[in-house]
């Protein structure tokens, strides 16, 4: 009853009302009896006395239209965290959706790019800027089952970072309304600076009801320019005074690992070993905003083995990083084109797996420093790592040094430079880039960099383009060239002498009550590429693509390409097939699908039917994903390539099983296992977290890989360790 009696309380408050755009947090006096429970129950008498921001706005399906569920949201403080309280009223509280438990499971980038959205759970996610810079954010969200998730949001969702960890607590539950939700986030979690208390946060909510695949916002509802990503747009979070310093804020992070590992010798028998290791990080904030963290004899043994991929370009593959050093405030040391659905990034200045990862293994990393953050109207980011010798590599420091000045409202100029050197070589990369936007929802962004290698070598690379998201029309335009001497050692370079001039055009048509759609998506456009160094033909690609989503959230995309390629120089598509260099056509006809995630079981397929290096390629895959409770995922993949060249054929399949299981949000188990025919691999990698105490882990992980050159069911090497992690705050 006093749970119900509470709710009914807080939506009877007269005082229980913010202005619009602007809400006024509540600080608990010091000595109050008033204390914050975060057991999800909204049932402490304090939340009856603290404004709440309501009146959400719809996003999807009907823009502008009020939510048809209300959502109130409460902030209190006092000297040891912001604690947030939400409570998601529901008619039909047995409808909610919440099958996620497991961290970090709860929003993911869109597709497209353009902002972050949620999974398939009924959810919330709080935007904050403490700087109210307008430009960067931090985000907490989750969902009735008190998941937890955290990310951190640059330049206005140009990277929108999910890897990024948080020390906080949240717990949801359901009640007879709905379900509600309290967050307390320490201070010492959250950067901010020293600033006046008339001085106002950034903040910013959002709401998904999953059921009806309806989006709400407390504030940038709006399609065009809008979403939460939107920073510069969200509303103002006021009242907060007096808010405690922590001088330098230490915090020491040490870990210890012990385990056994197995490798295969030159005689074909294995060789086991023991690992014992010992090391810390340390972060320290120097002043308000402003972060310095150090590393020694840095560990990633817990880090999750990248997904099984055919190389069938002759270019490098691309991964993304994982490992928790390099991505706080990763979004600072962006510089260059990111990557998309359907190619990886032409050209970036600074990629952070070049530290620490070879061709060959795990390079050992003695230590590093980085420092980032804000001061006054700059972002600052400086890097550096050493690395040991390995695999024949000689010992290395890899440094990097970032600064970017606001301009106006949202907009910023920037400079990096990059440098990774040892005792008989070095590379230094520099550049200048800009973003801005043109009224809401035209975004501009350019580069324009130089690389020099010892010997005299050097390079370039430039880029304009922009991006414009409206209501119904949408289009994208980019023009970049990257020279024939481009050598970027501490970045990701795809290929050199190209230059390439790209454009497409979208429409978005909402048609009423029509076969259950919710909108369609047309989009047509090309590109065309040379080379730099003599304008020599090299690409281009020209069609349209197709892509309804009905109103449950089931979707498809189906899209054509005419498109002829040029290839200078043979390569190796596999150890026994060679492609010749000529000219080919290379058009492609394919799909994205995918049934709504809401479901407990779930589809998607992706692949394309294409004219390939004078043959064929049919390229397929396909997901189904299971959630029969929140405990429970399992997704099991296979992808196949069919491939038919000049010069010969083959087929190579990888399937996988990833399952996770989640005893409670403190307590995880992940497996992953694949196998890829091309290769004869097989591997395996299990690993079980445990949350001891906020910030602090034990994993236990065991990693097997079998075949790779050897008979499919002979280990090649396997491993056994445990890591265990203290994070104290001083």
């Amino acid at each position: 009853m006093l749970a119900v009696t509470v709710v009914a309380s807080l939506a009877a408050a007269p005082r229980a009302a913010a202005q619009d755009g602007e809400l006024r947090a509540y600080r608990i006096p010091e000595g109050s009896a008033d204390q914050v429970r975060i057991d999800g129950l909204l049932t402490e008498e304090l939340w009856t006395r603290v404004p709440a921001a309501s009146g959400f706005v719809q996003r999807e399906p009907d823009e502008g239209q009020p939510a048809t569920e209300r959502t109130e949201v409460r902030i209190a403080y006092d000297d040891e965290a912001l604690y947030v309280a939400v409570m998601a009223f529901d008619r039909e509280p047995e409808r909610v959706v919440a099958r996620v438990l497991q961290r970090d499971k709860l929003m993911e980038s869109d597709f497209f790019g353009g902002g972050m959205r949620f999974a398939g759970d009924d959810a919330v996610a709080i935007l904050l800027d403490p700087f109210n810079d307008d430009r960067n954010g931090v985000v907490f969200a989750t969902n009735p089952n008190g998941a937890e998730f955290e990310a951190l949001v640059s330049d206005e969702g140009r990277e929108f970072n999910i890897d990024w960890r948080g020390v906080w607590e949240v717990a949801g539950t359901r009640t007879e309304d709905g379900w509600s939700a309290e967050f307390a986030i320490p201070w010492r979690t959250l950067r901010y600076p020293d600033g006046s208390p008339d001085q106002p946060w950034g903040l910013n909510v959002f709401r998904s009801i999953r059921r009806k695949s309806e989006d709400v916002l407390w504030q940038s509802w709006q399609r065009e320019g809008g979403g939460m990503q939107r920073v510069s747009r969200a509303g103002d979070l006021v009242g907060l005074e007096d808010l405690p310093r922590q001088g330098m804020n230490l915090q020491a992070k040490p870990f210890v690992l012990t385990g056994r590992r197995q490798e295969v010798n030159d005689a074909d028998a294995l060789d086991g070993s023991t690992e014992r290791a010992g090391g810390m990080d340390l972060k320290a904030e120097l002043r308000p905003g402003l972060l310095l963290d150090l590393t020694y004899n840095t560990d990633f043994a817990q880090v999750e083995v990248d997904d099984a991929q055919v190389n069938l370009t002759r270019f490098d593959l691309f991964f993304p990083e994982k490992r928790d050093f390099f991505l706080e405030n990763s979004g600072i040391f962006q510089f260059g084109v990111a990557s998309n659905p359907f190619e990886p990034p032409p050209f970036l200045m600074f990629f952070s797996r070049r530290i620490g990862i070879s061709d060959d293994g795990e390079v050992p990393i003695i230590g590093g420093a980085r420092l980032t953050g804000r001061v006054g109207g700059q972002t600052l980011g400086f890097l550096n790592v050493i690395t040991d010798e390995a695999f024949d590599l000689p010992r290395e420091s890899f440094s990097v040094g970032r600064v970017k000045r606001d301009v106006g409202e949202s907009a910023y100029i920037g400079a990096m430079v990059t440098d990774r050197r040892s005792s008989d070589s070095w590379n230094t990369a520099a550049g200048v880039d800009a973003n801005w936007t043109i009224g809401n929802a035209w975004v501009w962004q350019s580069y324009a960099a130089q690389t020099f290698t010892q010997g005299g070598i050097s390079g370039y690379s430039y880029r304009l383009a922009y991006d414009y998201t409206g209501e119904s029309w949408g289009s994208y335009f980019t023009h970049m060239g990257i020279s024939p001497d481009v050598e970027t050692e501490a970045g990701f370079t795809v290929r050199t002498d190209y230059r390439r001039t790209e454009s497409y055009a979208s429409r978005r048509w909402r048609p009423e009550s029509l076969l259950g759609l919710r909108d369609v998506f047309v989009f047509a456009g090309g590109a065309y590429a040379t080379t730099v160094a003599d304008n020599r033909f090299q690409d281009w690609v020209g069609g349209f693509a197709v892509n309804p989503t009905w109103e449950s959230g089931d979707n498809i995309m189906v899209y054509f390409n005419g498109a002829e390629t040029v290839l200078d120089e043979s390569f190796e598509l596999t150890d026994s097939i060679e492609v010749d260099p000529g000219r080919y056509r290379a058009d492609h006809i394919g799909w994205f699908a995918g049934t709504a995630p809401s479901r407990w079981m779930s589809l998607s397929s992706n692949g394309q039917v294409a004219r390939f290096y004078g043959g064929h390629l049919l390229s397929a895959r396909g997901t189904l994903s299971l959630a029969p409770s929140p405990q429970v995922a399992l997704a099991l993949g296979y992808t196949r390539n069919d491939v038919e060249v000049l010069n010969g054929a083959f087929v190579a399949d990888i399937y996988s099983i990833r399952a996770a299981y989640s005893f409670s949000t403190k307590l995880s188990t992940n497996v992953l296992v694949q196998y890829n025919s091309l290769d004869d691999a097989f591997s395996t990698n299990v690993r079980l977290n445990f949350i001891h105490r906020p910030g602090s882990d034990l994993f236990i992980v065991f990693t097997e890989n079998r075949g790779d050159e050897r008979p499919l069911w002979n280990v090649m090497d396997r491993g056994l360790v445990m890591k265990i992690t203290y994070l104290a705050r001083l």
